[in-house]
């Protein structure tokens, strides 16, 4: 896996025969008492030194994921528009960097339903983000829930459900990590003896939960399962010799996950 092209919100890189492009829709300034130790207790003045704050903040990139196989583009996860933090919501413009064309996107495919993943489909405009889509992939367990979001009520019909295990092209095949939501997904991407695991929201803040993988997040459905899923799939990527792509990894989000001692170690591409 090798990177051909970069700019302030987008990498590309050579998965094989399958171009793969890190997408940075912005960032998000979020309180230290997100994160969450065992037992729901929240951290204070104990937060280790390596962790870096803003005026105090943890800062969260937002990246969605491109998958060019030549013939269509595959689009995982769409940011924010302007839905949320007015931080967020640069996709298009990364996009337009990248030089990928619009109408080349006819699948989009959610990770889970949390806001910074699916608001994209609409622009701060009011039009579709996506015009030639085709398929809208959404988790099964949460095809409800994507279907409860009034601003994105024209897609609620057209939104199809996905299950675990389910190949959505030759090259990408879903991996079930419930825990941060109930049908959180991770894109299993394999090309010419090479793999990349877009695995969205396992880990928020890498600065210290590849190092304590039990550490978890306020706003994670099950913070059980969501700490056993994140060890799981750590482990799939370290022992395997897989790449990840995470949308809160630090932007472009892509690497390698090494074991430690302790734990495990991220070592950006």
């Amino acid at each position: 896996m090798e990177r051909i092209s970069a700019g302030p919100h987008h990498t590309t890189y050579k998965v094989a025969d399958i171009r793969v492009t890190s997408l940075r829709d912005g960032y998000v300034d979020m309180p230290i008492r997100r994160l969450r130790q065992p037992g729901d207790k929240p951290f204070g003045d104990d937060l280790p030194p390596q962790v870096p704050l803003f005026d105090g903040a943890l800062r969260l990139s937002v990246n969605a994921f491109a998958i060019d196989d030549s013939h269509e583009i595959t689009l995982i996860d769409t940011g924010s528009s302007n839905a949320w933090h007015p931080t967020m919501g640069l996709l298009p413009q990364a996009l337009s960097e990248a030089r990928i064309a619009i109408d080349r996107i006819r699948t989009v495919a959610f990770t889970h339903t949390h806001l910074d993943h699916i608001h994209g489909l609409i622009l701060p405009d009011g039009r579709d983000g996506f015009p030639q889509l085709s398929r809208l992939l959404v988790p099964r367990p949460e095809l409800d829930m994507f279907r409860a979001v009034a601003r994105l009520q024209r897609f609620h019909d057209r939104a199809q459900p996905f299950g675990a295990g389910q190949r959505l092209s030759t090259d990408i095949e879903t991996i079930a990590i419930p825990g941060h939501e109930v049908g959180h997904t991770c894109f299993r991407v394999a090309s010419g003896g090479e793999t990349l695991l877009i695995w969205g929201d396992t880990v928020h803040v890498p600065s210290l939960q590849f190092d304590r993988p039990e550490i978890a997040w306020e706003f994670d459905a099950d913070q059980a399962q969501a700490r056993a899923s994140r060890l799981r799939i750590l482990g799939l990527a370290a022992d395997n010799g897989h790449f990840v792509a995470g949308a809160h990894l630090d932007s472009p989000g892509v690497g390698r996950v090494h074991r430690t001692e302790t734990g495990f170690r991220f070592e950006p591409l």
